[in-house]
């Protein structure tokens, strides 16, 4: 295969297009979001080969960069501004650029805004009413796996094994139940590779003591237990899984999903629905053991990008923190920037999140 991608059919995806297009007519008002990048650019020049257990980061080498990219959370829905600041790298202590979205724009009708149509608005027994994720399937098992062929250093039937354990990972990242109420993700930190150590270090620190710099949403779709819940644990998903030949015979498996989370007060006090919308990108690779320090069965993050909406503005605590009509009532704030549909996905998260981004502000349209 060398270098040619393989890719899932595009009917979903373009199924997909067409119903974002038709519901973004009128656009609905929508909470703002914060947006946190930060890169490590590597070196142009090729490394020796590497030798038996003895493991370098493929992101160390030429052609590989290191993202450690933040997500975009929501400031409100009726608009709160944000002062944008930098973040520190945490990698080589460059600092990365923060993007900052806020406020609402547009008139909804027919957009599910929790400020439209009441016909629109999501309730508990539909949560996702008035959303293009109305039409989406229920957690990551739906999502095409394309068709496997001997790649790199794999068979075709280990291509297809790695694929299989990549959609697990981002099931047990993004929709376990567990892991949504907060509790750790044992599952997907089975499949990272232990030797990586950058990663570890990360995952453990932002695990242990969420912060700017070590934010598990990053990676990890969670919300505090005390405060919100899934509804029916319902997760609605769209995206795309590619493979590719990586370097020394690696394989590199693309994951780009959007998942949309139906949230409730957990005090039951309320039975109004918000939902927060997350995209992510990760790119795991799957590397010859016979070349890297990597145990069999895990992967090395290559990259890492998430653009979440309505999860919490200036949020460092490691949950997501949606609004809700009466959050918003108290709030004030101005209006700014362009806007941003949280389940367009005709943009690369590349572009979407990008690494000179800057400070900015902006607004989200749609819920």
């Amino acid at each position: 295969m060398g270098k040619d991608e393989s890719s899932i059919p595009d009917e979903e995806w373009e199924r997909f297009l067409r119903e974002a297009e038709a519901g973004s007519a009128g656009a609905p008002e929508e909470p703002s979001a914060r947006a946190r990048m930060v890169t490590r650019r590597l070196a142009d020049e090729p490394d020796p080969p590497e030798g038996w257990r003895t493991h370098r980061p493929p992101a160390r080498t030429k052609g590989r960069t290191w993202y450690v990219v933040g997500f975009v959370v929501v400031l409100a829905l009726l608009v709160v501004a944000l002062m944008p600041g930098k973040v520190a790298g945490w990698f080589d202590g460059r600092s990365g650029d923060s993007v900052s979205y806020h406020g609402p724009t547009g008139d909804p009708a027919g957009s599910g805004s929790p400020d439209g149509p009441a016909a629109e608005l999501p309730t508990i027994d539909d949560p996702f009413k008035g959303s293009p994720a109305a039409g989406w399937k229920d957690g990551v098992s739906s999502l095409a796996l394309p068709k496997a062929k001997a790649t790199g250093w794999m068979s075709e039937a280990e291509v297809a094994k790695a694929l299989v354990r990549s959609r697990d990972f981002l099931a047990a990242a993004g929709t376990d139940p567990g892991v949504l109420r907060g509790e750790r993700p044992v599952k997907a930190l089975a499949l990272l590779n232990p030797h990586q150590k950058d990663v570890q270090s990360y995952v453990k620190a932002a695990l242990s003591a969420p912060s700017a710099d070590n934010d598990p949403l990053h990676l990890f779709s969670r919300f505090d237990p005390a405060r919100f819940r899934v509804v029916d644990d319902i997760v609605r998903t769209l995206g795309r899984i590619t493979y590719r030949e990586g370097r020394s015979g690696a394989v590199d498996v693309t994951a780009d999903v959007t998942y949309v989370y139906p949230v409730v007060r957990a005090d039951g006090d309320s039975d109004e629905v918000a939902r927060t919308v997350v995209r992510r990108e990760t790119v795991m690779s799957w590397e010859d053991p016979s070349k890297v320090q990597i145990e069999p069965g895990t992967f090395s993050l290559i990259v890492f990008r998430t653009d979440a909406a309505n999860g919490g503005c200036a949020n460092h605590t490691g949950f997501y923190v949606p609004e809700f009509a009466a959050d918003r009532a108290t709030r004030d704030g101005t209006l700014e920037g362009a806007a941003k549909d949280p389940y367009e996905r005709d943009t690369s998260m590349e572009e979407r999140v990008p690494e000179d981004g800057g400070d900015r502000c902006g607004r989200v349209t749609r819920l």
